[in-house]
């Protein structure tokens, strides 16, 4: 995601330097619901939810199924309604843009803009849509197990308005394009062409890989960013010069791909990508497929992630270098997510849960929250980006990457920790990892939404407290079938929840007006202007 391109001005209680963050008491579980709610209300634009008001007007690909994920538990119909309207931009070719832009947002509000993509014509052998304007690269695969959620979320709601019969193409058709058009390592899995891609804009990781790419001059474009916020909290302008010359090499090449300078098989953007396969699985049974063979491919891929990037050595995944076929030495909370998948073997659970809470990420001792790199790496910066901040989505994954493979106790404390943070931080974007102090855009919406998610559990939605130690509402609607993958079930107990929850749905539609009113969750926009 390249939102440190900024040119609108950081919003009110960005971190600054020499300002202090201020930190909220903790709050009940309905109250920290209830503000959780109000920031995606005001985020609301009509139409999708946007990740910041200020800083971010548009709608970016994996925020909206973060979104939807937490959206559900207040609004099935808005969560639906988010995965739609991006799902409504998908190109030809199948790939969903990392961005869909908001015609009504001016050009100069957000860079690189509609103008420095130009979709619509150096997309146009590629598919791009004609009637929105979009950029032309992607970001991590989560939406078929965003969607997955959302239908398990009210089955009812959900079969009588054709949900998934309308998104499984769509989701499919995603998923053929990366498993196909990007193999460019030829060995099954996805690279990415750019570091944006990945979400993880400035990560180390990237640093081998970009030293290749010549950056483009200076007087190209413009960093706006650094009028509101310190340079050395910012990538740096070598950097920005290589992120502008692939994106503008990429879209000069009418946005095929295989012919880049960068490309890059990346741990989390493969683990996502087999995580939602699973949830296409659960998606095609509920729709009176087999699913069996999308099951399978969500298992050869899990064997070919391990073969290809797991380092036994290192208890962790790292990325590989697809130009130089070499595995990237630099270990970013990145190689921690595939604890996401079922299928792994149990010895490589065992090393993922250690190197978690060991002192390269210091979960439980030394950090509030898993870092987004390496605290002893000579790279580590706590409030730089992907350098070492802490962030919502990475962590909300590997609390359920910890309670699949059943280290209950150290998800409750990571839970725990994620709704202290999140209110404390006023749903900072991220946060300083050993302090929690908030930094960049606040009122963040996936921090909001994931927070929502973290909530909803049995008989603790709306009580005092954060229910530690409580099993979530949510685990029974994870998109895999086995404890360790393994493969179909009958379906019977998804059927007999499907049946329970239609019986509940008139109580659902009267908790959904309730919600209507108590958070603003009708369909006319935010409440901010």
């Amino acid at each position: 995601m390249d939102r440190t391109t900024q040119l609108t001005p950081l919003p009110p209680g960005t971190r600054v330097p020499g300002e202090v963050a201020v930190h909220h008491p903790v709050a009940s579980a309905g109250a920290l619901r209830r503000e959780a709610a109000e920031v995606l209300a005001g985020n609301w634009t009509g139409r999708s939810t946007v990740p910041s008001r200020t800083l971010y007007p548009h709608q970016w690909s994996w925020d909206s199924a973060f979104v939807a994920i937490g959206l559900r538990h207040l609004s099935p119909l808005r969560a639906q309604s988010e995965l739609e309207t991006l799902l409504a931009a998908q190109w030809g070719d199948g790939r969903i843009p990392h961005i869909v832009f908001n015609a009504l947002v001016p050009l100069d509000a957000y860079f690189p803009s509609p103008d420095f993509w130009r979709s619509s014509t150096a997309g146009r052998a590629a598919g791009a849509p004609r009637t929105a304007q979009t950029s032309g690269i992607v970001q991590p695969p989560v939406h078929a197990l965003a969607a997955w959620l959302v239908h398990r979320a009210d089955p009812g709601l959900s079969r009588a308005r054709g949900f998934l019969p309308r998104v499984y193409p769509r989701l499919a058709a995603w998923h053929r394009y990366l498993l196909h058009r990007r193999d460019l390592g030829g060995r099954g899995l996805a690279s990415v062409v750019h570091p944006w891609e990945q979400g993880m804009d400035n990560s180390p990781a990237w640093d081998a890989p970009l030293a290749r790419i010549t950056p483009a001059p200076a007087r190209s474009f413009r960093r706006a960013d650094l009028d509101h916020g310190a340079a050395e909290d910012r990538p740096t302008d070598l950097d920005y010069g290589r992120y502008v010359r692939l994106a503008a090499n990429y879209r000069d090449g009418g946005y095929t791909d295989g012919h880049g300078e960068f490309a890059v098989e990346d741990p989390s953007f493969n683990a996502l990508l087999i995580a939602s396969e699973h949830a296409l699985a659960r998606i095609a049974k509920e729709l009176g497929a087999p699913g069996s063979a999308r099951q399978a491919r969500a298992e050869r891929l899990t064997a070919t992630l391990v073969e290809r990037l797991w380092d036994p050595a290192e208890g962790m995944f790292f990325a590989r270098d697809v130009v130089t076929g070499t595995l990237i030495p630099e270990r970013g909370v990145s190689g921690l997510l595939p604890l996401l998948l079922p299928g792994l073997p149990r010895d490589l659970t065992a090393a993922l849960v250690r190197t978690v809470h060991g002192p390269r990420f210091g979960l439980g001792d030394t950090t509030r929250l898993v870092p987004s790199y390496d605290l002893t790496g000579e790279a580590f910066d706590p409030h730089r980006y992907w350098r070492g901040p802490a962030w919502f989505n990475t962590n909300w994954m590997l609390e359920r990457g910890l309670r699949l493979h059943g280290e209950l106790g150290r998800a409750d404390a990571l839970r725990t920790a994620l709704l202290e943070t999140a209110g404390r931080s006023g749903f900072a974007e991220y946060v300083d990892p050993y302090t929690g102090e908030a930094c960049g855009a606040l009122r963040f919406s996936w921090t909001a939404a994931l927070t929502l998610d973290l909530l909803h559990q049995n008989g603790q939605d709306g009580q005092d407290g954060h229910g530690h130690g409580h099993r979530h509402d949510r685990d029974n609607d994870n998109d895999n079938d086995n404890e360790h993958g393994g493969g179909d079930r009958d379906g019977h107990e998804d059927r007999d929840r499907d049946d329970e929850h239609d019986h509940d749905h008139v109580h659902d539609d009267a908790r959904h007006d309730d919600h209507q009113v108590r958070f603003g969750m009708s369909d006319k926009g935010g409440d901010r202007g």
